[in-house]
């Protein structure tokens, strides 16, 4: 019996009404979980509205209907008295009549509870109305949809509420209503004439088996990860004016209060200010030297000290360490500005235009702008600096005495401190005899034991808990100033004078000048703790722990003197062993081969050759199969060996091209106009890294500037973390 096309229509109609219906519930279910709403009531609200509007009846009929309803919704919430008795009317009435003089004031926050109740019972109902003319009159359905996925991802976002299912199922019933929509359609052109059978059979069931399919594999296929960071606590950042080092959810930046580290922060790329210099180096502005279990302090009360014609009276190292004279030019750039100066390690003089009074904070070693006794943030300024490189052989013999003042204030240490890390300082330098040496141990620590570079789900030590004990055997994940600190506590456990630092890295190259100066754009994300160590004979070092970064001092030996001091230039090393790999001894036993070209076991069973054989080949396909799934891996290692063998510039290359090879494969591809500075940058970006930029540089010198002298240690560290990031 063939469908007349009034009674398909018919079908197609509620089917797709009831699709909207189902949509905006997606709408409702938010509610519960971010406001105090009893979401079931206004659900069957909904329902009894929309089965209503559904038949169509008369607007006397469904307005009376619709009424009665409404009102019994407010009698049962908001009254204890029947729905009959008229003294809940007259109050309802009168409360009525208030809330409407309320909205005409335009004091929002004085409407009441039942009132709010009322309107959003009104606004279920009048959606039923605009839903049916959408959905069922003009089928134009698309709007609805999109608004339903708008709304679901931004309640997901910026509130408690987990949309991660509502997404799905508003997939499922918006595939159901496009498809029944488009025939819908197709059936009032009369190009389509279904029977009650086809409905079912060709029409109904491939629908709905197309959407559950696509659903399957939506769910089931590999999903990026975020592109963006979270900016949920970008915004509670920045509403509560949180910055770096304060609070549990915080913006990456320079901030000035340190006295409670830990938490979480989301990274914020925008530029702070361009440096044009000729090396890549720190940009210091301060010291802290009081540990607390919690954070960093300041020992000394804050001396100003006027610093005439701006020249620079400290300096971090002694007149032993071979220098370079370099200038830098800093400029603020976007409206953006420091209190405190940034500075090369050397600095030592500050020139600036506009004629501010220039400060030396004696404490933390930091250096500020006046201007009649009132605190300035200059927008730009330049810096003649002495840029130190530092001898290794030197450092490795400068183990002479400290002094009291020194000792006493740079080993300092909460009297709690845990024992066990003081006792892990010493598991970690019990091989090393030198200051260096222990240093540098503690450095490469960090880097093969398991620890993180990690700026989410970062915690807050509580009442009771230190800072460092908890990161370095609880947590072992955190960012630069939990990898920073805990080293600082390290070294000073076994009465190494060592300082927290905080300022900036060095940041990206924009631009290179024709006299070999290069400008650097520094961001606030490019804020930065790292650790400076004390040798009695030159003065402070940096170093540098945090998993991921690389130190940016220049360091050097005389390779006339000792070729072999060159492994000294090693930058932290993986030194997690490999287990040595298992040698399965398995016994010759002596078969009897029979006439037959079979073999017997004692029990006298008979092994067909063929069976061997077939084993054979299957273990055969087996191993290779395996060997061509591990093919990256094993190339992996024999270019790391060839690395950390060679140790040359044509070796470097090769690992680095292959690096682009196994990104390539990754689904990384670089794109034939783009450069490989910005191929780098991208890639530093989805892995949330510094290395593939740091790398990239060190290949554009060997291959443009011709330059060899390159730190290979460091850089095969560098490689190796890239492509633990690529095929972990």
């Amino acid at each position: 019996m063939k469908l007349k096309g009034e009674q398909s229509n018919q079908i197609t109609t509620i089917l797709l009404y009831i699709c909207g219906f189902f949509l905006f519930l997606e709408w409702l279910y938010p509610l519960g979980d971010i406001t105090d709403t009893t979401v079931g009531v206004f659900v069957m609200f909904a329902a009894y509205c929309f089965f209503l509007s559904l038949f169509e009846m008369k607007w006397w009929l469904t307005l009376s209907l619709k009424g009665f309803a409404l009102i019994f919704i407010l009698n049962g919430l908001y009254f204890d008295v029947s729905l009959v008795d008229l003294q809940w009317i007259t109050i309802a009435i009168e409360e009525l009549f208030y809330n409407i003089n309320v909205l005409f004031s335009q004091e929002w926050y004085f409407l009441t509870p039942m009132f709010r109740s009322l309107l959003f019972l009104v606004l279920i109902w009048l959606m039923s109305y605009l839903l049916h003319y959408w959905f069922v009159q003009m089928k134009h359905i698309f709007l609805f949809i999109l608004l339903t996925f708008f709304y679901v991802t931004i309640i997901d976002t910026f509130t408690v509420y987990d949309g991660a299912f509502s997404v799905v199922r508003t997939f499922i019933i918006s595939f159901v209503a496009l498809g029944i929509a488009n025939l819908g359609k197709e059936m009032d052109k009369g190009s389509v004439r279904i029977t009650i059978k086809n409905s079912v059979v060709y029409w109904l069931v491939p629908l709905i088996g197309f959407v559950l399919f696509s659903t399957m594999i939506g769910y089931a296929a590999p999903k990026l990860d975020p592109q963006w960071p979270d900016p949920v606590p970008f915004i509670q950042s920045a509403a509560e004016n949180a910055g770096y080092g304060s609070g549990p959810v915080q913006k990456v930046g320079y901030g000035e209060n340190d006295s409670q580290l830990g938490g979480s922060f989301i990274q914020d790329d925008t530029p702070v200010f361009e440096a044009t210099a000729e090396e890549d180096h720190y940009w210091r502005i301060e010291t802290k030297d009081v540990y607390t279990g919690k954070g960093w302090e300041v020992s000394l009360d804050s001396t100003e000290m006027e610093l005439p014609n701006g020249m620079i009276p400290f300096a971090t190292f002694s007149t032993n360490v071979e220098l370079e004279d370099l200038e830098a030019e800093i400029e603020f750039v976007g409206g953006e500005s420091l209190p405190k100066l940034v500075y090369p390690y050397g600095a030592n003089q500050v020139t600036i235009e506009n004629g501010y009074d220039i400060f030396h904070d004696v404490s933390m070693e930091s250096v500020f702008m006046k201007e009649n006794g009132e605190d300035v943030e200059p927008n730009q300024y330049q810096i003649q600096y002495n840029h130190p490189s530092y001898d290794i052989d030197v450092l490795k013999e400068d183990d002479g005495d400290d002094g009291e003042a020194i000792q006493a204030r740079y080993t300092q240490l909460p009297d709690v401190l845990p024992e066990r890390v003081e006792e892990l300082a010493e598991e970690i330098t019990n091989s090393q005899e030198t200051r260096y040496d222990k240093a540098k141990a503690i450095e490469r620590y960090f880097s093969s034991n398991d620890y993180q570079y990690q700026t989410s789900d970062v915690p807050v030590p509580g009442d009771g808990e230190d800072y460092v004990d908890q990161f370095l055997f609880d947590t072992k994940v955190g960012y630069c100033d939990n990898f920073s600190t805990s080293m600082v506590v390290l070294l000073r456990s076994l009465d190494i004078p060592a300082r927290w630092v905080k300022g900036f890295t060095g940041g990206e190259i924009t631009d290179t000048l024709d006299d070999d100066k290069r400008i650097y754009e520094v961001k606030n994300s490019n804020a930065h703790s790292w650790v400076e160590v004390y040798f009695p004979e030159t003065g402070w070092v940096p170093f540098e722990p945090t998993q991921g970064f690389t130190n940016l001092s220049d360091f050097h030996v005389e390779l006339e003197e000792n070729n072999e001091s060159e492994q000294d230039l090693e930058a932290p090393e993986n030194n997690i062993q490999e287990p040595p790999e298992s040698e399965s001894e398995v016994p010759e036993e002596e078969d009897d081969t029979q006439a037959t070209g079979s073999s017997t076991n004692d029990n006298g069973f008979t092994i067909n050759p063929w069976y061997m054989w077939i084993g054979i080949a299957v273990l055969v396909l087996i191993i290779a199969i395996i060997l061509y799934n591990k093919r990256h891996h094993l190339k992996v290692r024999m270019i790391q060996a060839k690395l950390e063998k060679q140790q040359d510039t044509a070796s470097f290359q090769d690992a680095y091209l292959y690096l682009i090879t196994l990104l390539k494969k990754q689904g990384y591809q670089r794109h034939p106009d783009q450069t490989l500075r910005e191929f780098a940058k991208e890639i530093d970006f989805n892995l949330s890294s510094q290395d593939m930029g740091e790398l990239t540089r060190h290949y554009e010198r060997t291959i443009y500037s011709g330059n060899h002298s390159l730190r290979i240690q460091e850089l095969t560290q560098l490689w190796k973390n890239l492509i633990n990031r690529i095929m972990g």
